[in-house]
């Protein structure tokens, strides 16, 4: 096999020149919606043309193009990934294992219809995994990114403030049985060679390569982010834990204290001492970490203590 230097592509690189680079590069246009005829234009003015965030497709094509040298700290958009992955499933669901099976189908017919019961019956067991596999991503995997980029991007904590699981836990390899099926097939096959057999191996090895990158993808590039916004959240998460320590009665307290109420008056209302109200100040300054009146007044306003119209501000 011939060994080549695949480059890394840029915005300002033309478009045509990426696609003729690696023939493979071609199965991953049509996800990103993008369609031939792109004449003389920059990767950068093509993607602007098709409204495709030009980080995202560049990732996703140098991935496609250096599988074996990765790159580090790529720029991407998330919400844009995921809609390539989504795309890519139904590419493969719909369309691409489908047209494999009708190939194989008849490529196999000569060599008996026990073999081809049992070699048809190995590619639709596979096949059904791969729709498991993948609609388990698309409704729950993918949903749950949404709301997890949603609240990272508000600093939010998710709904139930419950920790977030990891999607890389969620994510299984999908392309080893394809191999196993070349295996078998060039092994035990009885019948003779014929190019209809020898062309749907080759798409079989072509889709396995398709996969391994799309598996790629999510480990090299998805999995890491989503591991960042998850570890961001669980800060927050502690965070809040901290600040809603605060007890029912130093709640009262902070709530009077950001509507100007002195330590008097406080005590006045409550039934306290001027004391036990200033421990309480103390207290509520230290588990916030916050040291100011208008600091406390923000707090408050945020977590819907008080809404800015109860207070006296001009």
């Amino acid at each position: 096999m011939e060994h080549r230097d695949y480059k890394i592509f840029t915005a300002r690189d033309k478009m045509e020149s990426l696609i003729t680079a690696n023939y493979r590069l071609l199965n991953m246009l049509s996800r990103f919606g993008i369609s031939l005829g792109v004449g003389d234009k920059s990767i950068e003015e093509v993607c602007r043309l098709n409204g495709v965030d030009c980080s995202t497709f560049l990732a996703v094509a140098n991935l496609f193009n250096n599988p074996d040298t990765p790159q580090e700290d790529v720029a991407f958009s998330v919400e844009d990934l995921i809609l390539y992955l989504q795309k890519s499933h139904t590419y493969y669901t719909d369309y691409r294992l489908p047209a494999i099976r009708n190939s194989l189908e008849k490529a196999i017919a000569s060599g008996g219809k026990e073999m081809q019961y049992l070699i048809l019956n190995y590619f639709d067991d596979y096949a059904s995994e791969v729709a498991r596999h993948m609609a388990q991503e698309d409704e729950e995997v993918f949903p749950y990114l949404r709301r997890l980029i949603e609240s990272y991007n508000n600093g939010a904590l998710l709904s139930g403030g419950k920790n977030p699981h990891i999607f890389s836990e969620q994510h299984n390899s999908i392309d080893v049985r394809l191999g196993e099926l070349i295996d078998i097939i060039v092994k035990y096959y009885p019948g003779g060679a014929t190019n209809d057999l020898n062309s749907v191996l080759y798409d079989i090895f072509v889709c396995q390569q398709d996969l391994e990158t799309h598996n790629l993808i999510e480990d090299v590039l998805l999995v890491p982010k989503v591991k960042e916004m998850e570890d961001s959240l669980k800060e927050s998460v502690s965070r809040k834990g901290d600040e809603e320590s605060l007890s029912e009665r130093e709640t009262e307290v902070l709530v009077h204290i950001v509507r100007g109420l002195t330590n008097k008056e406080i005590a006045a209302r409550m039934f306290l001492s001027v004391h036990t109200v200033n421990t309480h100040r103390k207290n509520i300054m230290n588990k916030l970490k916050i040291h100011s009146p208008a600091g406390l007044t923000i707090y408050a306003i945020v977590n819907k203590l008080v809404s800015i119209e109860d207070l006296d501000i001009k």
